[in-house]
């Protein structure tokens, strides 16, 4: 957890998002009017964990909050820059995956706010000190794709370990912003935790059956769950990364990427179907053909999902897959 430091802010926003940050019609910090806790997340991923520790006390706005928005080309809007400008709590993800959010916080200028980057959190990042970098607009006008710690899986919610310290961080924040209602956070901090272990006892269930398996990606995000259960990535770098990055991917890499599903190399495809597009789908195509599962994997909660329920139906469709 880190207090926000503010920047010079990022003329990305619209001029109209920067005069919006100035009015002065709600307190840019503390509770809000009904007394419930401000938390802004990047994702309903992380608005959906706040909630569930923060419960009835807390007021929760996730700027992503559909399946059918594409985290990699969100563009903010003013109403996220007023909910910037009066959170008490930002939740990011970090590692260059929501840089968006960090623009939105230096035109805010919400010095009480306080910010939990989740990357940082995790400690999985190998150079914490590229987690928070900052981008040009020019940058962000020539790569539509979010840029990222080069050779880091910045998609950390799908790893069950950082999403419990998340539980614990938040936990403790609320308590120094809600004290009366620390007991609270920290119990549901503490079922939150004992749910997720539950997912991590199915998830190991899988590495004792299937240590070493080999599966194929479009992109990484899902790798962390899957390394979690023992699974060894297949897929050439190369393609995952063109995928990530929007690039195309050259024709050797390709026919390495489709040979994959020839010679029993992989158990199953992990697939994003939030970024498919013309080489994802031959890559698709050719899996089925071969008869290997193809387990569809998303970036934000699917419609009418929570994150526990949503992970262990990710866990029990890879038991499922491997088991067939």
């Amino acid at each position: 957890m880190r207090a926000r430091t503010l920047l010079p802010a990022l003329a990305v926003l619209p001029a109209a998002a920067l005069v919006l940050a100035g009015c002065s019609g709600s307190s840019a910090s503390g509770a809000a009017d009904d007394g419930k806790i401000n938390i802004v997340a990047s994702t309903n991923v992380y608005g959906d964990i706040a909630s569930k520790i923060g419960g009835k006390d807390v007021e929760v706005t996730s700027l992503i909050s559909s399946a059918a928005q594409d985290p990699h080309s969100y563009e903010a809007s003013t109403q996220d820059q007023l909910s910037i400008k009066n959170a008490d709590l930002v939740i990011e993800n970090g590692g260059g995956y929501d840089p968006f959010i960090d623009t939105l916080l230096d035109a805010a200028k919400n010095e009480s706010v306080e910010v939990v980057n989740v990357v940082d959190l995790s400690g999985l990042a190998p150079d914490d000190d590229h987690a928070d970098e900052q981008h040009t607009d020019e940058a962000h006008a020539e790569d539509d794709a979010h840029d990222h710690i080069e050779g880091f899986n910045e998609h950390v919610w799908y790893s069950l370990p950082t999403m419990a310290k998340l539980a614990d961080e938040l936990a403790k924040e609320l308590d120094e912003l809600d004290s009366a209602n620390a007991t609270t956070y920290t119990a549901n901090a503490k079922a939150f935790t004992e749910s997720l272990g539950t997912i991590e006892t199915a998830q190991a269930a899988i590495k004792t059956a299937h240590d070493g398996e080999g599966v194929a990606i479009t992109e990484p995000v899902p790798l962390y769950l899957l390394e979690g259960a023992g699974l060894v990535n297949r897929t050439p770098e190369a393609f995952s990364e063109a995928i990530e990055e929007g690039t195309d991917v050259s024709p050797t890499v390709l026919k390495e990427t489709l040979d994959l599903f020839g010679g029993g190399t992989v158990a199953l495809l992990a697939y994003n179907e939030q970024t498919s597009g013309g080489e994802t789908e031959q890559v698709k195509t050719a899996a089925e053909n071969a008869g290997v599962p193809v387990l569809s994997f998303t970036e934000t909660l699917p419609d009418g999902k929570d994150y526990l329920s949503w992970m262990t139906e990710n866990v029990d469709a890879v038991a499922d897959a491997l088991d067939r």
